[in-house]
């Protein structure tokens, strides 16, 4: 499963030469098996995989509706609170997969941040699931219900999954700057409400390799553990959301051994290790122009390039432990909620009377008309502008 958020389109060098390989240590796989997989641990992963398809299934197609339609017609802010409120309930049973079932250790380093309702994260992108290990992250911030990134559009086209992304208000983008940017620069001015959490996740490599010959003819640092950024979809999420954001968060991710695949993840056999290294800015210190901006981040990316580069040689990065273990108790009460209302919805769909499965196939019905046509209903009752129109008439 590729990484949702990228901002490979909005680049700066995007009809630069491009080679196939990335760079060296970032490619590793040559590193041993963290664990073997077993018959066991292959029947577990397929068990949690069916846990978490039916509890996403479920819980969209009873609930969502409401979330997303009853309550958006009286305000699309507690409208999107309530429904990433369960968002945030089926998301954390990942970080519990990852923590307490498949025994994965989170080793945060850097700085220790406070929890805050509105941020812009940019990480580095290593392998196709290092945006669910921001969800841990998130979690013991309590902020993971906030969470949204930016996602190729073809992913849209996942069954169930495309619900979710639509429900969520991820943004959805072609990887072509001409036809992304007004759709994201539209998407964002409705996030501008400070009263919306908000925890904004890109990553500016993308997928895409620039060559070491690009950055040599353009006078650009020759990196050798993280591609050079994409600069202008984080430009223009900046910008966007300047005014409104507490912070932004610079975040470096690095592995024990072997790059994790979402397969990894689901059996429990790797990472052993997940490295975070977290950078608080002040969004007061970061540049204006474009052309400044995107010379900001490319050192940014620089210095990521020196911290894998010394984790390459030592093993962590500098100042670890600035984050405590999470809950357990707080993990399984969540489990256990999550997993008792959706037998309790799956036996009523099963076994009840008739209507409840019509009401799935209805649910299902204007969940994939909604996001077939990314159709996100306005606020009608109680609106300023249903107010005034009532005034003059």
């Amino acid at each position: 499963m590729e990484c949702p958020s990228s901002t490979s389109s909005q680049g700066r060098h995007v009809n630069g030469k491009q080679s196939i390989d990335p760079p060296g240590p970032a490619t590793d796989k040559n590193g041993p098996r963290h664990r073997p997989l077993t018959p066991m641990r292959r029947c577990r992963g397929v068990l949690c995989l069916v846990v978490m398809l039916l509890t996403a299934f479920m819980m969209m197609v009873y609930l969502s509706p409401t979330t997303t339609f009853l309550v958006r017609l009286f305000s699309v802010h507690y409208s999107r609170k309530s429904t990433c409120f369960l968002f945030g309930m089926w998301l954390a049973i990942w970080p519990f997969l990852f923590k307490k079932v498949n025994k994965t250790r989170f080793i945060f380093s850097g700085e220790s941040v406070p929890p805050k309702g509105r941020v812009l994260l940019f990480s580095n992108h290593r392998t196709e699931v290092d945006w669910m290990y921001l969800w841990d992250f998130a979690l013991r911030k309590g902020c993971l219900q906030c969470i949204k990134y930016m996602l190729k559009k073809s992913l849209m086209k996942l069954p169930v999954f495309n619900w979710s992304f639509h429900l969520i208000e991820f943004i959805p983008v072609e990887r072509k700057w001409e036809i992304d940017e007004p759709i994201i620069q539209r998407r964002l001015s409705e996030f501008k409400n400070p009263r919306d959490p908000l925890w904004l996740a890109v990553f500016p490599e993308g997928t895409d390799y620039t060559s070491q010959e690009y950055a040599v003819e353009h006078g650009l640092p020759i990196l050798k553990n993280v591609l050079l950024p994409k600069t202008k979809g984080f430009n223009c999420c900046l910008q966007e959301l300047r005014s409104s954001i507490d912070a932004v968060y610079d975040i470096t991710i690095a592995y024990k051994h072997q790059l994790p695949t979402f397969l990894d993840n689901v059996y429990g056999i790797d990472p052993a290790e997940v490295h975070i290294h977290i950078n608080s800015i002040q969004v007061s210190d970061i540049p204006t122009s474009e052309d400044e901006v995107a010379t900001w981040l490319i050192e940014r990316f620089q210095l990521k390039d020196e911290l894998l580069s010394n984790f390459s040689k030592l093993g962590h990065f500098p100042n670890e432990g600035t984050e405590g273990d999470l809950s357990t108790l707080k993990c399984l009460a969540n489990f256990t909620v999550v997993i008792s209302v959706t037998g309790i919805l799956t036996y009523l769909t099963l076994f009840s009377s008739v209507w409840f499965k019509v009401f799935v196939v209805f649910s299902c019905v204007f969940l994939t008309v909604t996001t077939y046509y990314s159709i996100h209903l306005p606020q009608l009752i109680g609106s300023p502008e249903v107010s005034a129109r009532a005034k003059v008439s």
